[in-house]
């Protein structure tokens, strides 16, 4: 069935009554995610936003700039499709806009929903003021854990097998302030911010994520070693948290260390914890060694809202519109975000059919060594969420 057929298509039959179903048999419920924080400054936990309008959610969805909006394409697609109970609420931002409006206009919608997917957003202005959008909009949510789960995938060739590894970022500050300043004609200053109170949180929060997700280690990524204040405070702060946590193994790793061990014996990292700018460097090496930037997805939580979005924040303006771009990392960000909403069927139903198209069917896009286009990929998806319907395949 060809993907420009997939808009005028109704929900298939045999999926509206599990959609039915599964809204009233899987209710929204607190996330695996969701921790109470012992940090003093931190009084509430995110919670899964009410469904709506007949048990539906509204997401806000954000395209951004390059592949962003092909991808959101597909997505819509699918859960079309499927007939998943989400509403998305549509804002596109002008990356050449020297004003933040778009942006404001699109924070607004995401305090209103809760929950948003999103495409990496290009900021082109090169006028002073206007800051990353992306960086600002993880700050005015208060986003401060960042969440990777790099998995091998078994059907995509790659040097190193069997890895598992969660990569747990703070999300807000650190070499991200966006504070700097040119002190004198030709010097310029810019300020790293670390403080004991998201070093705090953010470290609980991998912590407990390890204990409530099954998990042995947690790797502390620093630079200590030469920055003795602001990493060492962050160190500091893991080591003490983590004699609240017995039952788990704590060690850290100096950040140019941790990227060669990435490298050669990536197999020894369970759950990894760092800062801010250490966290794009080392989420991106293990991306790479895993096959490129379009399989994983990545989640910004913050006590009241969650964004979900690809893994490694890339925008891939050089193939846009050219039907080559990898849309699974995006796919797997809208998994995530139904399994945020509690819509579990859902996100089983295209998770299961996405393992088989990669891992089985070996139907892949040129940057995994495949030569499927990208809506070849998303129907080979389409054809296996029928197979799955057709042999009614439960997933618990």
């Amino acid at each position: 069935m060809a993907l420009r057929l997939l808009r005028k298509l109704n929900v298939r039959p045999e999926l509206r009554g599990v959609v039915n179903l599964s809204s009233a048999a899987a209710p929204a419920q607190l996330s695996d995610f969701d921790v109470q924080h012992k940090t003093p400054v931190v009084r509430k936990v995110h919670l899964v936003p009410k469904a709506h309008y007949g048990g539906r959610h509204a997401v806000t969805m954000l395209p951004g700039g390059g592949i962003g909006p092909e991808c959101m394409g597909y997505v819509r697609d699918i859960f079309k499709y499927i007939g998943a109970p989400v509403d998305f609420e549509i804002v596109d931002i002008d990356p050449n806009a020297d004003n933040d409006d778009d942006l404001k206009y699109a924070i607004t919608t995401i305090k209103r929903n809760g929950v948003c997917l999103k495409g990496n957003i290009e900021t082109k202005s090169e006028a002073a003021y206007v800051t990353s959008r992306n960086v600002a909009l993880r700050n005015e949510l208060d986003m401060y854990a960042y969440v990777l789960h790099c998995k091998s995938f078994p059907g995509v060739a790659t040097r190193h097998k069997d890895i598992d590894i969660h990569i747990i970022r703070q999300n807000t500050e650190g070499e991200y302030a966006m504070l700097e300043h040119e002190s004198v004609k030709g010097v310029i200053e810019s300020m790293k911010v670390v403080t004991a109170s998201n070093s705090e949180r953010v470290a609980r929060f991998a912590f407990e994520f390890a204990k409530k997700n099954g998990r042995k280690k947690v790797t502390t990524v620093h630079k200590a070693n030469i920055m003795k204040l602001s990493d060492g405070l962050f160190l500091e702060t893991s080591r003490r948290v983590a004699k609240d946590y017995p039952e788990l193994e704590h060690n850290d790793l100096i950040i140019d260390n941790c990227c060669m061990q990435l490298v050669s014996r990536p197999q020894q990292f369970d759950v990894m914890l760092m800062t801010n700018l250490y966290g794009s460097i080392v989420s991106n090496v293990v991306c790479g060694i895993l096959g490129g930037a379009g399989i994983h997805s990545g989640r910004n939580y913050g006590d009241h809202y969650a964004v979900f979005e690809p893994g490694t924040r890339n925008t891939g303006t050089a193939i846009a519109g050219k039907n080559v771009a990898n849309p699974i990392a995006m796919i797997n960000a809208s998994i995530d975000m139904l399994e945020q909403l509690g819509h579990h069927f859902h996100a089983d139903l295209i998770k299961a059919a996405v393992d088989k198209t990669i891992n089985e069917d070996h139907i892949m896009t040129p940057d995994l060594g495949g030569q499927a286009s990208s809506t070849q990929v998303v129907e080979a998806i389409i054809d296996n969420i029928d197979l799955y319907m057709k042999n009614k395949v439960s997933f618990h």
